[in-house]
C-alpha cells in the first residue's frame, strides 16, 4: 500500500516537474520571439523626401535588419502640426527652416540634433506635349492653369517669394501669407489649383490636370521622360531650400527607440548618403 502511495506521489511529481519543464520552453520561446521583435522608429519626412528616403531606408537595413522604419509623408507644415498635436514621431525632416524653428521654440527638438542635409531649386515644369507658352515665372500668366502648393507648403511658399522678387507679386513680410486667389489676380485671374503638399503639384502635372506647376527639382527624379523643365529658379530668387532634420522629444520611446533613431539620423546625414541625395538632383553642398 505504502509502495503505491509513494508511486502515486513520485508519479505527480514527475508530471508536475515536465509540465514545469513545459512551461519552461515556452517561455523561452517567448523570450526569444520578444527578443527578436523590430525596434520601430516614426521618422516624419517632407513629402519631397519619399522616394529618396525609402531607398536610404532599404540602405540602412542592411546593415540593422532589426529596425523597422515608418514614414509619414506630407507637407511640412501639416507635419508641425501633427507633431503639436502629440502624434508619436522620433525624427523630423523638413524642406524648410520655419517649421524647424518653430518645432525648437516648442521646445520639442532633442538639443544638438538638429543638421542641415541638403538644399534643392524651385523649378517651374511642364508636360512634354504640353505645348505651353509658359517659359518660366515671368510668363506664368500665359498658362491655362497652374498646380501650386499652399502658402504653409515650402515649395508654395518658396514660389511666392521668387514672383514677389520678379515684381509680380506685392512685398510682404512672409510670403507664406499670401493667399492663393491673391496669387490668381497678380498674375491676371489665370486658374490656379492649390495643391496640400509638393507632391500632388507634380502629380496634377504629370497626369495633366494642370499645364504647369512650380515644384522642386529632385521631384523630378524618374520622370525625366514625362517633364520639361521651363525655368529653374534661381536661389536669388528664393534663398537657400535648406531642409534640416531633427530628433524629436518622444516620451513614448524606449532606450532602444532612441538609440535606433540617433543611429538613423547619424546615417542620414552621413557621406554615404551624401552621394544618393546627390543623384536624386538635390545639392548637398550645405552648412
Amino acid at each position: 500500500m505504502k509502495k503505491r502511495i509513494l508511486a502515486a506521489v513520485l508519479a505527480a511529481v514527475m508530471v508536475f516537474s515536465l509540465a514545469g519543464c513545459a512551461g519552461n520552453k515556452n517561455e523561452s520561446k517567448d523570450s526569444k520571439k520578444e527578443s527578436g521583435k523590430k525596434t520601430e522608429i516614426q521618422v516624419f519626412i517632407a513629402a519631397s523626401l519619399n522616394t529618396i528616403m525609402t531607398e536610404l531606408a532599404k540602405e540602412y537595413q542592411k546593415d540593422h535588419p532589426d529596425v523597422k522604419i515608418t514614414y509619414n509623408a506630407d507637407s511640412s507644415g501639416t507635419l508641425l502640426t501633427q507633431i503639436e498635436e502629440g502624434y508619436e514621431c522620433d525624427l523630423f525632416f523638413s524642406a524648410a527652416q520655419k517649421q524647424m524653428d518653430q518645432l525648437e521654440e516648442d521646445g520639442l527638438v532633442v538639443d544638438g540634433t538638429r543638421k542641415n542635409v541638403v538644399n534643392n531649386q524651385v523649378i517651374v515644369v511642364t508636360r512634354k506635349d504640353s505645348k505651353t507658352k509658359v517659359k518660366g515665372l515671368e510668363t506664368l500668366k500665359d498658362a491655362k492653369s497652374i498646380a501650386l502648393a499652399g502658402g504653409s507648403v515650402p515649395v508654395g511658399k518658396y514660389t511666392r517669394a521668387a514672383l514677389i522678387s520678379i515684381g509680380k507679386l506685392k512685398k510682404v513680410e512672409d510670403p507664406a501669407t499670401i493667399t492663393t486667389e491673391e496669387v490668381s489676380k497678380a498674375l491676371g485671374g489665370v486658374e490656379i489649383s492649390e495643391q496640400d503638399n509638393v507632391s500632388k503639384v507634380l502629380s496634377a502635372v504629370v497626369e495633366g490636370s494642370c499645364e504647369v506647376g512650380t515644384t522642386y527639382y529632385s521631384d523630378t527624379y524618374g520622370y525625366e521622360k514625362n517633364l520639361d523643365i521651363l525655368e529653374k529658379v534661381s536661389y536669388d530668387l528664393t534663398g537657400d531650400v535648406i531642409y534640416p532634420i531633427a530628433e524629436v522629444k518622444n516620451d513614448e520611446a524606449d532606450k532602444a527607440q532612441k538609440a535606433a533613431a540617433e543611429d538613423f539620423l547619424k546615417f542620414v546625414t552621413s557621406d554615404q548618403s551624401k552621394k544618393v541625395f546627390d543623384s536624386y538632383y538635390f545639392d548637398t553642398n550645405v552648412k
